[in-house]
């Protein structure tokens, strides 16, 4: 039976919220979605559709892929690919599709890092999954400790220069290393736009000196696993609960929860006094910070998603909220 033509809700863009990344021309949406789980595999193919195009008709302009999103490895961009041209051909131009390369994809001693060789091949072979002539956003996932940090930004720019990405980005790096990244790439003639760290209530890492770093080099950010994996919802308020990620011992460990447990029972509680749920106010605590342009959503079905979404409903805090949460957050 074939599926039925695909039409764009006409009312799609009036209810998101689009903020500036960093100094650049560029607007993302606060909350942008990440295909990192639920997304491999052919017998996800419609679910994965149905997340996908829900999500660009609650205004969701931004979706992060990266070449090892699965599983398996490729299979993420591989089904986006198919929606692109199913259903989304037409909206190219009001898509932001970024994708990066960095971890494990083939074998050999080509096949990660942040060698020139295995950046740009893994941009070409992730274009021919997704059938692009180009992406937004192409990222250098993590820092390559043996890599010259030029030969990696070198990629990136070259990336740029041939016209196989319209921006850059770096997941994943120190400040310091932050700081030359974008020294590196100005001196080459090309920005780098936007950094993506892990970061939520519970990962406060990038406040230790990335932020700042971005802040003062007019960088975006968009923040990764906003939700802890999982750990900043309501799933978790009583514990685990069969068909988590810590249940299964996937990404999440069942220690990981009962060692936040009361954290999460406290969090949950303000978060039903704002009017929101957990993982609402997480998302919104993430974005109460300018430099952060956008928070990185996943989700395993569309009511999940549009959850997600309503966090826009209420992102400002009171001055009392904000010292409950770190009180609680100790």
């Amino acid at each position: 039976m074939a599926m039925a033509e695909y039409v764009a809700a006409a009312g799609r863009y009036d209810g998101m919220v689009y903020r500036r990344c960093g100094a650049s021309g560029v607007k993302l949406p606060a909350i942008s979605f990440g295909l990192w789980q639920n997304f491999g595999g052919a017998e996800l193919q419609e679910s994965c559709r149905a997340m996908v195009l829900r999500a660009f008709d609650l205004g969701i302009t931004h979706f992060d892929l990266a070449n090892n999103y699965g599983p398996p490895p490729g299979s993420a961009e591989t089904n986006f690919g198919r929606i692109l041209r199913g259903d989304l051909g037409h909206y190219r131009d009001e898509l932001v599709v970024s994708t990066k390369a960095g971890y494990d994809m083939w074998p050999g001693p080509y096949g990660e890092w942040g060698s020139r060789k295995y950046m740009l091949a893994s941009l070409d072979q992730s274009l021919r999954r997704m059938g692009l002539e180009y992406v937004d956003i192409f990222y250098s996932h993590r820092l390559d400790p043996e890599t010259p940090l030029e030969e990696t930004m070198g990629a990136l720019a070259q990336a740029v220069r041939v016209g196989k990405a319209l921006y850059v980005g770096i997941s994943n790096y120190p400040a310091a290393e932050t700081a030359e990244a974008v020294r590196l790439l100005g001196e080459m003639g090309v920005r780098c736009l936007i950094h993506q760290p892990k970061y939520s209530m519970f990962v406060r890492t990038p406040e230790e000196g990335v932020l700042g770093v971005l802040r003062e080099k007019g960088m975006g950010a968009i923040a990764f696993s906003p939700l802890a994996q999982g750990l900043l919802t309501d799933r978790y308020a009583t514990g685990v609960q069969a068909g988590t990620r810590a249940a299964r011992m996937e990404s999440l460990k069942s220690e990981d929860v009962e060692g936040r447990m009361a954290q999460v029972r406290a969090l949950a509680k303000l978060a039903v006094e704002r009017g929101q749920t957990l993982a609402q106010m997480a998302i919104a605590w993430v974005l109460r910070d300018g430099v952060v342009t956008s928070a990185l959503v996943g989700a395993s079905s569309v009511a999940q998603l549009e959850q997600n979404v309503a966090a826009l409903e209420k992102l400002e805090f009171t001055a009392g909220e904000l010292t409950a949460i770190e009180q609680i957050l100790g």
